[in-house]
Protein backbone atom coordinates (compact mmCIF):
# COMPACT_ATOMS: atom_id res chain seq x y z
CA UNK A 1 0.00 0.00 0.00
CA UNK A 2 1.59 3.28 -1.08
CA UNK A 3 -0.84 5.86 0.29
CA UNK A 4 -0.55 6.89 3.93
CA UNK A 5 -3.79 5.70 5.46
CA UNK A 6 -5.45 7.26 8.47
CA UNK A 7 -7.88 5.00 10.31
CA UNK A 8 -10.42 6.01 12.89
CA UNK A 9 -13.35 4.51 14.77
CA UNK A 10 -16.76 6.13 15.13
CA UNK A 11 -20.13 5.04 16.37
CA UNK A 12 -22.66 4.47 13.61
CA UNK A 13 -25.10 6.65 15.55
CA UNK A 14 -22.85 9.73 15.17
CA UNK A 15 -23.39 12.07 12.26
CA UNK A 16 -21.12 11.42 9.27
CA UNK A 17 -18.22 13.85 9.03
CA UNK A 18 -16.60 15.43 5.99
CA UNK A 19 -13.28 13.87 7.01
CA UNK A 20 -14.61 10.30 7.34
CA UNK A 21 -13.25 9.07 4.03
CA UNK A 22 -14.45 5.52 3.38
CA UNK A 23 -17.12 4.55 5.94
CA UNK A 24 -17.32 0.83 6.72
CA UNK A 25 -19.56 -0.87 9.26
CA UNK A 26 -17.55 -3.61 11.02
CA UNK A 27 -20.30 -5.26 13.11
CA UNK A 28 -21.81 -8.62 12.18
CA UNK A 29 -25.36 -7.46 13.04
CA UNK A 30 -27.08 -4.42 11.58
CA UNK A 31 -27.42 -1.72 14.29
CA UNK A 32 -30.86 -1.02 15.68
CA UNK A 33 -32.56 2.22 14.80
CA UNK A 34 -30.33 3.10 11.83
CA UNK A 35 -31.59 3.12 8.28
CA UNK A 36 -29.17 2.32 5.49
CA UNK A 37 -29.68 5.83 4.12
CA UNK A 38 -28.87 7.49 7.44
CA UNK A 39 -25.78 5.32 7.92
CA UNK A 40 -24.17 6.67 4.72
CA UNK A 41 -22.03 3.55 4.40
CA UNK A 42 -19.58 2.70 1.69
CA UNK A 43 -19.43 -0.91 2.78
CA UNK A 44 -20.53 -3.39 5.45
CA UNK A 45 -17.66 -5.73 6.32
CA UNK A 46 -19.65 -8.10 8.52
CA UNK A 47 -17.37 -11.00 7.54
CA UNK A 48 -14.53 -9.25 9.41
CA UNK A 49 -16.49 -9.17 12.66
CA UNK A 50 -16.09 -12.03 15.15
CA UNK A 51 -18.02 -15.18 14.32
CA UNK A 52 -21.41 -15.58 15.98
CA UNK A 53 -20.01 -18.46 18.03
CA UNK A 54 -17.06 -16.45 19.32
CA UNK A 55 -19.23 -13.45 20.07
CA UNK A 56 -21.72 -15.58 22.04
CA UNK A 57 -18.91 -17.28 23.97
CA UNK A 58 -17.33 -13.93 24.87
CA UNK A 59 -20.59 -12.35 26.02
CA UNK A 60 -21.12 -15.14 28.56
CA UNK A 61 -18.29 -13.67 30.68
CA UNK A 62 -16.87 -10.49 29.20
CA UNK A 63 -14.98 -9.58 32.37
CA UNK A 64 -12.85 -12.74 32.42
CA UNK A 65 -12.61 -13.69 28.74
CA UNK A 66 -11.35 -10.61 26.91
CA UNK A 67 -7.72 -11.71 26.52
CA UNK A 68 -8.73 -15.11 25.18
CA UNK A 69 -11.42 -13.47 23.02
CA UNK A 70 -8.77 -11.18 21.51
CA UNK A 71 -6.51 -14.13 20.77
CA UNK A 72 -9.31 -16.20 19.22
CA UNK A 73 -10.54 -13.26 17.16
CA UNK A 74 -7.04 -12.65 15.82
CA UNK A 75 -6.92 -16.34 14.86
CA UNK A 76 -10.22 -15.94 12.99
CA UNK A 77 -8.72 -13.01 11.09
CA UNK A 78 -5.53 -14.91 10.29
CA UNK A 79 -6.74 -16.95 7.33
CA UNK A 80 -6.06 -16.48 3.63
CA UNK A 81 -9.67 -15.50 3.00
CA UNK A 82 -9.73 -12.97 5.84
CA UNK A 83 -6.35 -11.56 4.82
CA UNK A 84 -7.75 -10.96 1.34
CA UNK A 85 -10.74 -9.15 2.88
CA UNK A 86 -8.44 -7.03 5.07
CA UNK A 87 -6.25 -6.13 2.08
CA UNK A 88 -9.31 -5.30 -0.01
CA UNK A 89 -10.65 -3.04 2.74
CA UNK A 90 -7.32 -1.24 3.03
CA UNK A 91 -7.01 -0.88 -0.74
CA UNK A 92 -10.52 0.57 -0.98
CA UNK A 93 -9.49 3.50 1.22
CA UNK A 94 -6.58 4.61 -0.98
CA UNK A 95 -8.42 7.75 -1.96
CA UNK A 96 -8.67 9.98 0.10
CA UNK A 97 -6.55 7.87 2.48
CA UNK A 98 -9.05 7.78 5.35
CA UNK A 99 -10.84 4.70 6.62
CA UNK A 100 -13.58 5.08 9.23
CA UNK A 101 -14.62 1.90 11.00
CA UNK A 102 -18.19 2.19 12.21
CA UNK A 103 -19.67 0.24 15.08
CA UNK A 104 -22.78 0.16 17.24
CA UNK A 105 -20.72 -0.85 20.29
CA UNK A 106 -21.39 1.50 23.21
CA UNK A 107 -18.55 3.93 23.90
CA UNK A 108 -17.92 2.46 27.36
CA UNK A 109 -17.69 -1.05 25.89
CA UNK A 110 -15.58 -0.21 22.85
CA UNK A 111 -12.13 -0.68 24.47
CA UNK A 112 -13.02 -4.32 25.26
CA UNK A 113 -14.81 -5.07 22.00
CA UNK A 114 -13.66 -6.47 18.68
CA UNK A 115 -13.11 -3.00 17.25
CA UNK A 116 -9.66 -2.18 18.74
CA UNK A 117 -8.46 -5.66 17.78
CA UNK A 118 -9.64 -5.23 14.18
CA UNK A 119 -8.12 -1.74 14.05
CA UNK A 120 -4.77 -3.11 15.28
CA UNK A 121 -4.85 -5.94 12.72
CA UNK A 122 -5.62 -3.45 9.94
CA UNK A 123 -2.81 -1.17 11.08
CA UNK A 124 -0.41 -4.12 11.14
CA UNK A 125 -1.50 -5.11 7.63
CA UNK A 126 -1.17 -1.54 6.35
CA UNK A 127 2.38 -1.21 7.67
CA UNK A 128 3.46 -4.77 6.94
CA UNK A 129 4.02 -5.53 10.62
CA UNK A 130 2.74 -8.58 12.48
Amino acid sequence: MTVKLRMQVKRIYDEPGEDDGRRVLVDRLWPRGISKDRAELDDWAKELAPSSELRAWYHQDREQRYDEFAERYRQELDTREQNERLDSLLDSADDPGVLTLLTAVKEDDEPRSHVPILLAVLQEAATGEK
